[in-house]
């Protein structure tokens, strides 16, 4: 195991240019993700620099198997915290080999509006929250529960302390540090009401870039709980009764300017 440590943290640049890039995409469901990796020859920093690819949509759900390529777009990099060095996280959007979005790309229809002159002009402002819930592998039983039992009722455990209250803080921690290292703008974490329930927070984020963030924090943190053992889920209700929910939200800053006052409100609403 010690070998295999050794080669995962192998630093290429001591011996090649290549890079490694992870191009990531939005399967089927609208919530699961998929991604594979390429070479590059060199570094590369602005998306429009890098190879579009192709995959199977008939194995994510988005083609059927008579005509199965589905091209993947590259749209935004951040840099990779799992291989590091120059090596980067791609976030795509799918097209029909004719170049037409597939109908689970929402994102296609997002950047025409976010780059339309008057959008860009108002510099739109986002803080997106996402709770989740870390499960046992395998029971798909919330983390520090007791197997087919109950943890004692909530309430010390929002934004609780010590180890019958927080559960699973290494892997939130590590997913703090990566998404920063990535470039991601998480402005903070907590342990949420349920206990194995945590949220992180991704803003303020301009735009579209707000959306893309949100998908590869999700990514990083789909990858971390796999290192970890633990099942990750956005589930809005994964224990039923009287057990605290999870979700996502998102916070848009509103500024106008009435004569001589600046008015400033925060709207929310759910996202999937």
């Amino acid at each position: 195991m010690s070998l295999l440590s050794d080669l995962i943290n192998l630093n290429l640049s001591e011996t090649t240019e290549k890079v490694i890039a992870e191009y990531i995409w939005i399967g089927g469901s609208g919530m699961d993700l998929r991604s594979k990796a390429r070479t590059l020859s060199g570094p590369v920093s602005d998306p429009s620099k890098l190879p579009k690819w192709n995959y199977d949509g008939s194995s994510t759900g988005q083609a059927p198997g008579e005509d199965s390529e589905v091209i993947i777009y590259p749209q935004s990099i951040f840099k990779d915290p799992f291989r590091r060095g120059n090596h980067i996280l791609v976030m795509c959007d799918a097209y029909t080999p004719a170049g037409e979005p597939i109908p689970t790309n929402k994102r296609h229809a997002a950047a025409k509006i976010f780059s339309h002159p008057d959008v860009v002009a108002e510099e739109p402002w986002y803080g997106l929250e996402q709770e989740y819930t870390l499960l046992q592998k395998d029971i798909n039983w919330p983390l520090g529960w007791p197997v087919g039992g109950f943890p004692g009722p909530q309430g010390p455990y929002y934004c609780g302390v010590g180890a019958d209250k927080a559960f699973g803080r290494d892997i939130v921690d590590s997913h703090y540090k990566a998404c920063l290292y990535a470039g991601i703008n998480v402005s903070g974490i907590n342990g949420e009401v349920m206990p194995g329930q945590w949220e992180f927070q991704v803003g303020p984020s301009v735009g579209i870039s707000a959306g893309d963030e949100l998908w590869v924090a999700r990514y990083i943190l789909e990858r971390i709980t796999e290192i970890a053992g633990v099942v990750l889920s956005f589930d809005p209700k994964p224990i039923q009764g009287d057990w605290n929910g999870a979700g996502a939200h998102t916070n848009y800053r509103v500024t106008l300017r009435i004569g001589g006052l600046l008015l400033t409100w925060t709207l929310m609403w759910l996202l999937p």
